[in-house]
């Protein structure tokens, strides 16, 4: 992982509890396996202990760790380091995803139901007036009493979402072409074609994986059919969302969002994004943050104390797994 990483992930306790666990120089940080002063713990290395900035794990990067038999994440996707060689060479992996889906379904849920009050709205009008402001007007048919709000993706994420709307007088829609109508009921939504949910949602938020057919899964001709008013909110890759269709739908007003990710992952200076009274944009915070990251720190040390004891993983990550998650 990168040095910076480490730092925030690890306090005292948790090095004491890493060293508790396994046999390791807590001050080594490796972020280039041909680095030549990790070369000697590498080739004894069991376990690889990963985060964010961990270099691809291609077959020339294996070839150095001869013992290598698990890899720890200690963070969400496996998909920037995890390569095929990995799964050739027979190496299991395990991922504190679970643990970094919590704050983002936190964050999304704010963000569903500030949209659903018109909340970015309201600000904007008081900001500029600085001065008594008819609610009544500024919320217009605003509010979160029955309003439809659509999930793209049952992912950890979206589930976590599903769950935490349960107490709120909202009708859930679902899309996920692997989840059955039977199960989403059992989730407590109703599962749909996805360009109904679009057509019917006030709000919809975005919870799908970055793959191929999943690129621009909203584009011009999807976004076109959200209801005037709507809001789409994008906590997943930038990528699923085409940005300059987008960005044309928030400029003539039709539509509001919330983007914590866009493509490119930091939009152009020009952007009128930045500036748009509609759309509220976050710098890629949703995730494990601040005193969030222990959770995941902790997460990933549960899973080395189960590999230390020699029991199966809590939340193994397996090949087939990357091919329809994030």
């Amino acid at each position: 992982m990168d040095p910076p990483v480490r730092e925030a992930l690890f306090d005292g306790p948790a090095l004491d509890r890493l060293t508790t666990l396994a046999d390791t120089d807590p001050s080594l940080v490796v972020h280039d396996f041909a680095d030549p002063a990790a070369a000697t713990a590498l080739a004894g290395a069991e376990v690889l202990l990963t985060g964010w900035g961990c270099p691809p794990l291609t077959a020339g990067a294996l070839a150095r760790m001869p013992a290598l038999r698990t890899v720890v994440h200690a963070a969400g996707s496996v998909k920037p380091h995890i390569t095929p060689a990995c799964w050739e060479r027979g190496l299991t992996v395990t991922s504190a995803a679970a643990a970094n889906a919590l704050p983002v379904a936190e964050y999304t849920v704010a963000a569903i139901l500030f949209s659903g009050k018109r909340v970015l709205r309201a600000a904007h009008v008081y900001r500029e007036k600085r001065a008594w402001v008819n609610a009544l007007d500024v919320v217009g048919d605003g509010g979160n009493h029955g309003r439809t709000v659509g999930v793209v993706g049952a992912s950890r994420i979206g589930r976590r979402v599903i769950e935490l709307l349960r107490p709120y007088d909202l009708r859930v829609l679902l899309y996920d072409p692997f989840v059955s109508a039977g199960e989403a009921t059992a989730l407590g939504v109703c599962a749909v074609p996805l360009d109904t949910l679009v057509m019917s949602s006030g709000i919809v938020t975005v919870h799908a994986p970055e793959l191929p057919q999943t690129r621009h899964l909203f584009d011009r001709d999807r976004l076109a059919l959200l209801p005037d008013g709507a809001t789409l909110i994008n906590t997943a890759r930038g990528s699923l969302v085409d940005t300059a269709a987008l960005t044309d739908e928030l400029v003539s007003g039709r539509l509001n969002a919330v983007l914590d990710v866009t493509e490119p992952e930091v939009l152009a200076p020009s952007s009128p994004l930045y500036d748009l009274p509609n759309v509220l944009l976050t710098p890629h915070i949703a995730g494990s943050l601040g005193n969030e990251l222990h959770r995941m720190t902790h997460t990933a040390l549960d899973e080395l104390e189960r590999y230390a004891r020699g029991l199966p993983y809590t939340a193994p990550v397996r090949a087939e797994d990357l091919t329809r998650s994030a």
